[in-house]
């Protein structure tokens, strides 16, 4: 009967990767200068990178609720999410945020799969997993704008954080309002089940070894192929041309032509080069400090559609399922720049 079960699921990964396959065939015999060298560093290390740290979710959420540590490292946050009735184990989910985004969403998936959690608590977890998202992303961007833009740098981050605040503020009175009556049921239940009793270490590895292959193999059928035509679309060139005509479109119509540069560079893969033509433009006093503020705000709104499915797209359709992953990320982005405009329209009239 494993055999039967197996069958399916192989011929899917084998079917998975088929498709894989032929979208870099495409890709080799389209783009002059795909390399193997350049697949080798830019699409395999990168997709081998993720479904690591997809697999190192899995087995976390999988340790850590066998283990009984889901109290633990929900103690943080429990004061945030006993308001918002999230429950501790998407508490645990969010501490997990704070160190990679890609093993807390692993978490909740396999949370979500065993029945742990509901579907509302994963998606309002999903969003509010935005907070650490933004301070694991800060070391790496904050000691660099800073210096090239100085004051204007540190308004846009004010501006960012503030609209972050906000959207986690609006889902815990969502989820403590509109969960009044759920009472996180799933989460009582488990957490008093036989099962969610420490288990040894034999049981532990027991289980892992029943539900990884099945869990990682569902995940893999979808972000391989998905990763690679991100990769192949790429490098034909689609993301630059859409940017240089979003920015074109934007300029025209919202921002003044000096702000030109700061926000084509903005839209960058690393915004490193927008905030450094930010300081430039800034000490040659063609552009003030509001300006500035304004051109990588509306640079970092109007970039999302590329970000989103060069980068993110495919570690949620792969994660959570094309559907689910597809609706989580663009309604958690939706939400992300609706906050911006709103907290950056604020600053345009009082500032």
């Amino acid at each position: 009967m494993s055999r039967q079960k197996a069958n399916p699921r192989n011929a899917a990964l084998f079917a998975s990767f088929a498709v894989s396959t032929a979208i870099l065939i495409f890709g080799a015999f389209t783009i002059d200068d795909l390399s193997s060298q350049k697949i080798l560093y830019r699409l395999l290390v990168p997709l081998a990178r993720l479904m690591i740290f997809i697999g190192i979710g899995l087995a976390a959420g999988e340790i850590i609720e066998s283990t009984g540590w889901t109290r633990h490292l929900s103690v943080l946050a429990r004061p945030l999410f006993k308001f918002g009735k999230l429950g501790n184990r998407c508490s645990a989910a969010f501490t997990t945020a704070f160190i990679s985004g890609v093993a807390a969403n692993a978490m909740l998936l396999d949370f979500y799969k065993d029945d742990k959690i509901t579907k509302k608590q994963l998606f309002l977890t999903n969003f509010v997993n935005q907070l650490p998202a933004y301070f694991l992303h800060l070391p790496t961007t904050f000691f660099i704008v800073i210096p090239l833009t100085g004051l204007a740098g540190a308004l846009y981050f004010l501006i960012t954080f503030a609209a972050t605040l906000l959207r986690i503020i609006l889902f815990l009175i969502y989820g403590h309002f509109s969960m009044t009556y759920e009472k996180n049921t799933k989460d009582v239940s488990a957490a008093n089940s036989p099962e969610s009793k420490k288990k040894s270490l034999g049981e532990i590895l027991k289980t892992i070894k029943n539900k990884f292959p099945r869990r990682i193999t569902g995940i893999a059928m979808y972000v391989i192929p998905i990763y690679t035509f991100v990769f192949v679309i790429n490098n034909l060139g689609f993301f630059e041309f859409a940017r240089k005509w979003l920015a074109g479109f934007i300029i025209s119509t919202f921002m003044p032509v000096e702000a030109l540069s700061v926000v084509i560079l903005s839209f960058a893969a690393e915004f490193t080069s927008g905030f450094a033509a930010a300081g430039a433009l800034l000490d040659a006093g063609v552009l003030t400090i509001k300006q500035t503020v304004l051109a990588l705000l509306i640079g970092n709104i109007a970039a999302f559609p590329f970000r989103a499915l060069r980068h993110q797209l495919p570690r949620y359709m792969g994660i959570f399922s094309p559907k689910m992953g597809s609706q989580l990320l663009f309604m958690g982005q939706g939400f992300r720049m609706l906050s911006l405009i709103i907290v950056g329209m604020i600053y345009y009239y009082i500032g």
